[in-house]
């Protein structure tokens, strides 16, 4: 009796279909090896850590040569990484929305807890909201992607001063006394770095009515191996942050917050973001 032959996603596949498709995932599986490696490799690199046959290796290779997508670097042969993963890399960053590849995160936020959910990095004195969801309800605090806030009374800019080295918190605050906003704002460096230091302690942020009346907001901190790249916040009116609703929102933003870290997508706009807020280079209408 002849046996059923197992069933495979390429089964129904012209067999041209099939090899091209196989030279197509082995010659990525290449580009990953080299861009992993940040050097070169020679051909005796690459038929050791993939088992291709050197001939086969010979041919991939020779076609990403001339594609440009890797030079050869000397007679061994070795290889290196061309200008056209450059272009590919370069293409990729400028073309991240990062509104949109943060906005299912907040979205949820927003949903759950009812309130704006916001995603902020620090610029200089000021937060620049990146994201922005809001709840869908008629009472609800109103902002938009683009929009700064001074970092000093914002649940957001507390929590991003926090994790600033104490030497360079100057920078990003405004001569004293600061602008008092309400009768509860935090005017001078030294109630603020008191503050931050508990903030830090605690792991959130608060905005008691500090940057507006009536208005409180709660952050964390999205960590990237260690480091602070933005926070998530949500904000509402005042009554609706009583201890045990604020204790909610915090599980809320830290699981947005670990969500966002481990998207490739957020990290990788978000390092393309500080970057051009370093070098002040021009960025996209959503990134304000």
């Amino acid at each position: 009796m002849q046996r059923a032959r197992g069933t495979n996603v390429d089964d129904d596949r012209p067999a041209a279909a099939n090899y091209h498709a196989n030279a197509l995932a082995r010659g990525l599986a290449l580009l990953e090896r080299l861009a992993a490696q940040g050097g070169t490799l020679t051909l005796n690199d690459f038929s050791t850590g993939t088992g291709l046959p050197k001939s086969t290796l010979v041919r991939l290779l020779g076609v990403l040569e001339e594609m440009g997508y890797v030079v050869r670097a000397d007679e061994r042969p070795a290889y290196r990484l061309g200008h056209k993963t450059l272009t590919l890399s370069a293409a990729y960053l400028t073309g991240l929305d990062l509104s949109q590849v943060a906005g299912e995160h907040l979205a949820r936020v927003a949903d759950t807890t009812g309130q704006t959910a916001n995603l902020g990095v620090l610029d200089g004195r000021e937060v620049l909201h990146v994201c922005v969801r809001e709840p869908d309800r008629p009472i609800r605090f109103h902002t938009t992607p683009g929009t700064r806030d001074a970092a000093y009374c914002t649940g957001l800019g507390k929590m991003l001063l926090a994790r600033l080295d104490p030497s360079d918190l100057g920078a990003h605050l405004p001569p004293e006394p600061f602008p008092a906003r309400t009768e509860h704002t935090l005017t001078t460096a030294p109630a603020l770095a008191a503050e931050l230091k508990v903030t830090a302690e605690r792991g959130h942020a608060l905005d008691d009515n500090e940057g507006s009346v009536g208005l409180r907001c709660v952050a964390a901190p999205v960590e990237v191996d260690g480091s602070c790249v933005a926070a998530v916040s949500v904000s509402g009116p005042s009554a609706e942050f009583d201890d045990d609703r604020r204790a909610r929102y915090l599980d809320s933003l830290r699981a947005a917050a670990a969500g966002l870290a481990a998207d490739a997508d957020v990290v990788a706009a978000l390092e393309y973001l500080h970057s051009s807020l370093r070098s002040g280079a021009p960025r996209n209408r959503e990134d304000g």
